[in-house]
């Protein structure tokens, strides 16, 4: 159903056309897991729903997939305006 959203996300990843929230950084150091668990997880994940943004009305994704050592991360991510992938942390 997201496809094609999901595959433009993951080449953005690949191509390192993303940027983190705040949260996301701080999210992610008390979780223990680094940039690379973040990608990866985009990188091999699925979204299993699109939810809405209550103060912009924009789309954003959650997004599950496997950590580089391969455990579990979700993610929240949109599109940005720029054009670059804007992550986050469930």
């Amino acid at each position: 159903m997201f496809d094609k959203i999901l595959q433009s996300m993951q080449d953005k990843i690949a191509n390192q056309q993303y940027v983190m929230t705040i949260h996301a950084e701080e999210e992610m150091s008390d979780d223990g897991l680094t940039i690379y668990d973040i990608e990866q997880g985009i990188l091999t994940g699925e979204i299993l729903e699109r939810q809405k943004d209550r103060l912009t009305g924009e789309s954003k994704y959650r997004i599950r997939g496997t950590t580089v050592e391969d455990g579990e991360v979700e993610i929240i991510a949109k599109l940005g305006i720029t054009g670059k992938v804007v992550m986050s942390l469930s």
